[in-house]
């Protein structure tokens, strides 16, 4: 009984009923929301936010963070254009090439911030200004004028984000899921994923016990880079364009679903569940506030901001001793 309660009043649960919430409000206020034709293909709108954000999870549990993954999202755009459209590669060989520069991308940062002690926030900061300087390089050495960005990829590159399971699932969905699958046992079901979790709590004790937290945290910061590259690809796909300053708007949004998940910001707890779930609910609502309220879509970072400060306040306020002590007496009264 005490094992359903607690599965009950878990955060998971709650994320899930604001969706559920959403669904209902939006769907009340405009019938065409509910329409799976248009719900479905709202995905594109949100689904870099959903790929990013569950790797980034794995960051912020061991402490750190990562503003550098829409920079890298950009950078990986441009690399399959120029490299497809100039460098006379196949398809698939520039997006192979672009996810390895991602993942030299998030190994260099990786490599600052574990080894040589320097402040996440501060390397990947520094990052997100780096690699969308090089991705303007790379733009640069394209017959292409930048502005313009690199169309008409081939067909079957195309068909990646065109594909709809029994002609009515988008493949963004599909692909969301399969990463959701891989994130969770990488992370909850494997000894890497405790070690994650050991490095959050206390990297001093995790080194103790034969983890090689430097390793570790480096990882993080590359599956991060890894997964903002594979949104590029598919961003890029959906588009028909590939642009340098592509996901130049989605770090507020990326770090606003990891927080609301559950991932405290000092690190050490975390979840895949509910990132997931959490991403879902900042794609509906930004999706749904323009459609049913007639939001315009250059105030949408004002409701998500909102939702990070009130989650983070909200998370702070509870965890006080006072507020536990008062809580507990509460309790007891009743």
């Amino acid at each position: 009984m005490n094992k359903l309660k607690k599965n009950l009043l878990n955060w998971e649960t709650f994320l899930l009923g604001i969706l559920i919430m959403e669904f209902i409000v939006f769907g009340a206020k405009n019938p065409k929301f509910l329409m799976p034709r248009v719900l479905l293909a709202s995905v594109n709108d949100f689904i870099a936010i959903c790929f990013i954000a569950l790797f980034v999870t794995f960051v912020m549990i061991t402490g750190g963070i990562d503003i550098q993954a829409a920079s890298i999202v950009g950078l990986t755009s441009i690399i399959i254009g120029v490299g497809w459209q100039d460098g006379g590669m196949n398809i698939w060989t520039a997006a192979i090439l672009a996810i390895v520069a991602a993942a030299v991308c998030g190994a260099l940062s990786g490599f600052f911030i574990a080894y040589c002690g320097v402040q996440a926030m501060v390397v990947t900061l520094g990052g997100s200004f780096l690699y969308a300087g090089f991705a303007l390089l790379v733009s640069n050495i394209s017959a292409t004028e930048a502005y313009q960005g690199i169309s008409g990829f081939p067909d079957d590159f195309k068909i990646i984000s065109k594909f709809k399971l029994f002609d009515v699932i988008p493949s963004q969905l599909l692909a969301f899921g399969v990463l959701i699958v891989l994130a969770y046992i990488l992370l909850h079901k494997t000894k890497y994923g405790r070690s994650i979790f050991l490095v959050g709590i206390n990297q001093e004790a995790a080194e103790y016990s034969g983890i090689n937290t430097r390793l570790v945290i480096l990882s993080t910061y590359v599956l991060s880079a890894v997964s903002a590259a594979l949104a590029g690809i598919m961003l890029t796909s959906y588009l028909g364009t590939a642009k340098s300053d592509l996901g130049a708007n989605l770090t507020l949004n990326i770090i606003t679903a990891v927080v609301l998940g559950g991932t405290l910001s000092t690190g050490g707890k975390g979840s895949v569940i509910g990132t997931a779930l959490a991403s879902l609910v900042i794609g509906i609502l930004r999706f749904g506030l323009p459609l049913c309220f007639k939001v315009n879509t250059q105030y949408l970072d004002i409701p998500v901001g909102i939702l990070l400060l009130v989650v983070v306040i909200g998370r702070s306020v509870i965890s006080r001793p006072e507020t536990a002590a008062l809580f507990k007496k509460l309790k007891k009264e009743s």
